[in-house]
């Protein structure tokens, strides 16, 4: 079930341009606004799937828990993003905040019922799902053909393409988070960014080394065999 996990939810009416939907007929809907601590769950596997979520601001994972016990990241959601869109009923992961994370939501029921009527809604709801296919097809395909160090230059051109500002990518997950997204140890993700970091491919900025400097986007490129 969907659990408020903050105390101060800020209902705002207001139109679908808010979620950074274009609309046709520019409907009124609700669209609220809770904020989620950092490991805070926004919820989970096998939960009803009523709500579509969108970043405002901070990080979202979303994961499963294998019959291990270890977990496996499917994606992260970043500012602007849209999250939780579902083929049926229930949601396929759990998702968490990352850091403090604001998100706007807005009932499922409402925004299927724009979409039958609003031929832009549909299409853009369409192209979503496009995109989180092709994301998830481009991770299997990550998982299963590439090195370790191929893995870790992956990652680092897509987080380039999706956050860099002012040439430096400031990465709101852990290298924890960033192992069990590219299904490697912590000690493997580690040593492929120490050995990019001797190549001169990267720098790092501030005590935690979350804040690179991408210095040679061509050589990094040349790591990844898809490029």
């Amino acid at each position: 079930m969907f659990v408020r996990t903050n105390t101060n939810p800020t209902p705002c009416p207001n139109s679908l341009d808010g979620l950074g939907l274009t609309s046709g007929s520019n409907p009124i809907v609700s669209l609220n606004t809770y904020t989620y601590k950092k490991g805070s769950e926004i919820y989970g596997e096998k939960e009803p799937a009523d709500y579509v979520y969108q970043v405002k601001s901070g990080a979202v994972r979303s994961y499963k828990l294998l019959s291990d016990g270890r977990r496996q990241i499917g994606a992260f959601h970043l500012a602007g993003d849209i999250f939780g869109l579902e083929n049926g009923s229930q949601h396929r992961f759990t998702t968490e905040a990352i850091v403090t994370t604001t998100v706007r939501l807005i009932k499922r029921q409402s925004l299927e019922g724009v979409a039958e009527n609003d031929a832009m809604v549909a299409r853009n709801l369409l192209s979503m799902t496009t995109n989180n296919l092709q994301h998830a097809e481009d991770h299997m395909l990550l998982l299963g053909r590439k090195t370790s160090l191929e893995r870790v230059a992956a990652f680092l051109l897509e987080m380039d393409k999706r956050l860099t500002a002012a040439g430096v990518m400031a990465l709101p997950m852990s290298r924890r988070d960033i192992a069990d997204y590219l299904g490697l140890t912590l000690e493997t993700v580690s040593r492929a960014l120490s050995r990019l970091h001797e190549l001169g491919i990267l720098g790092f900025q501030g005590n935690t080394q979350r804040q690179i400097l991408l210095l040679d986007r061509e050589q990094l490129a040349s790591l990844d065999l898809q490029n």
